[in-house]
């Protein structure tokens, strides 16, 4: 196939003093940092939905970018067109992994077993591109929020016939995942929620909910999917209140439901602020609870105070987030995935490569800063000294929980009144951050 991106080249890394618009100032794949190369810590993903499908409507305008790779919209000829051009779009980036919805690869059809035999129609061509360039697939996963049918939720849906139809598509995303080999499974719950209490029974919604992640663990095990499964927390939009409200809320149901051997936390940055808290927040209760599984990297104007999806630019936020996904080890079955895209005003193929530049350039420039930060030690130093009082005598048996309320309370007694406990140095920490971003 013809070249899609004309004048676009591979994307070169010419470091931080570059002006080329097309060119990685801080992104340096082979580039070693602790202990690894760039690529092998931030794993980037392209989201098929946004990149290849977004045109930059919104509820106010038609689309000002034209997705349509030559091919006429709706079409099975388009889908075989951006299979084409997000091959080539990855291959020139660098990119070495993608992630999909079903409905963004082919138009559903009105029945689901032509529906089902688009889907085989094109993962047989993706499949082709990644064995003939070497991209992989991060994870596959099931649109059950834009149909009018999923007006109620999937799993949390009053309808049983809309149950099984949700059903019958995580099957088949599940089927979709494995024949591409990819390493993990997301439900994203964009309306597993509710509008109203007063036409709402949250307890047999949320046992609903349950009974079809499980029944699709038995299903993706059964099948060989030997990979994670995945919830994104999101706490609001479109529905009024989520079921999976934040990365806390998420684990507490998996736990409560029993499915936390299989499942991990996709943290997306938009939604962790949407839900009150900082990305760096969501990323931690996750890590702390052995579930830090993938991330979704956005960002989100917080003026707006809704999902927008903006490319990731605040070196601040990407370098706690490093911080944390060096703390944790990295990400097992995960990755990087730019759930991103342009904003309406930029609409051309150059600003689409200008927004992954920015966003890869920015974690890239995180990861550095992130590393410096560890070996700098001063931050986990006074962590440690923080809490130092937990490694000898009574903290220690506090510790080891080998002390009874009677004898703290006799502890206490002896002591009359304790000093206070040692300063919080918030704003030192803080110019030690700044420190080792600016200095």
């Amino acid at each position: 196939m013809a070249e899609i991106f004309n004048g676009i080249g591979k994307i070169p890394y010419e470091g931080p003093k570059s002006k080329n618009p097309l060119a990685f100032k801080y992104y340096d794949a082979e580039k070693v940092v602790a202990g690894k190369p760039m690529r092998e810590h931030l794993p980037f993903a392209m989201a098929w939905w946004h990149n290849l499908c977004a045109g930059g409507a919104d509820m106010f305008g038609r689309e000002t970018a034209d997705k349509g790779f030559g091919a006429e919209k709706g079409t099975m000829e388009h889908a075989h067109a951006k299979v084409e051009a997000g091959f080539e779009f990855m291959q020139k980036l660098g990119i070495e992994y993608f992630c999909f919805h079903d409905v963004d690869i082919v138009p559903e059809a009105d029945d689901i077993n032509e529906t089902n035999r688009r889907l085989d129609e094109i993962t047989d061509h993706i499949l082709e591109k990644m064995n003939e360039t070497g991209i992989k697939c991060l994870w596959g996963t099931a649109n059950m929020f834009s149909n009018p049918r999923f007006m109620n939720g999937a799993g949390s849906s009053n309808s049983a016939d809309v149950f099984c139809f949700a059903a019958a598509q995580v099957k088949k995303a599940l089927d979709l995942t494995v024949k591409l080999g990819g390493k993990g499974y997301v439900f994203w719950g964009g309306r597993e929620g509710y509008e109203t209490l007063l036409n709402t029974d949250v307890k047999f919604e949320q046992e609903n909910i349950a009974r079809l992640m499980k029944l699709a663990v038995d299903y993706g095990r059964g099948i060989g999917f030997t990979g994670d499964f995945f919830i994104e927390p999101k706490p609001k939009e479109p529905m009024k209140h989520q079921y999976d409200f934040d990365a806390a809320t998420a684990i507490g149901f998996l736990r409560q439901y029993g499915l936390e051997k299989d499942f991990k936390m996709n943290i997306e940055a938009n939604h962790a602020t949407l839900a009150g808290h900082t990305f760096q927040h969501d990323l931690r209760i996750s890590a702390m609870n052995g579930m830090l599984g993938s991330i979704d990297a956005n960002t989100g104007d917080l003026l707006l105070g809704w999902d927008t999806d903006e490319f990731p630019y605040d070196v601040y936020d990407t370098t706690m987030c490093m911080y944390e996904v060096l703390k944790a080890g990295g990400l097992e079955n995960g990755g990087f995935n730019f759930d991103a895209k342009n904003r309406r005003p930029s609409y051309t193929d150059e600003d689409m490569f200008q927004g992954f530049i920015l966003g890869m350039d920015t974690f890239a420039l995180g990861l550095l800063k992130a590393a410096a930060l560890i070996e700098d030690g001063r931050i986990d130093g006074f962590i440690k000294e923080r809490y130092a009082s937990y490694e000898s005598g009574i903290g220690a048996k506090i510790r080891s929980g080998d002390v009874t309320l009677t004898e703290l309370a006799d502890y206490a007694a002896e002591m009359k009144t304790p000093a206070l406990p040692g300063s919080g140095r918030q704003e030192y920490l803080e110019s030690v951050v700044n420190s080792v971003l600016f200095g």
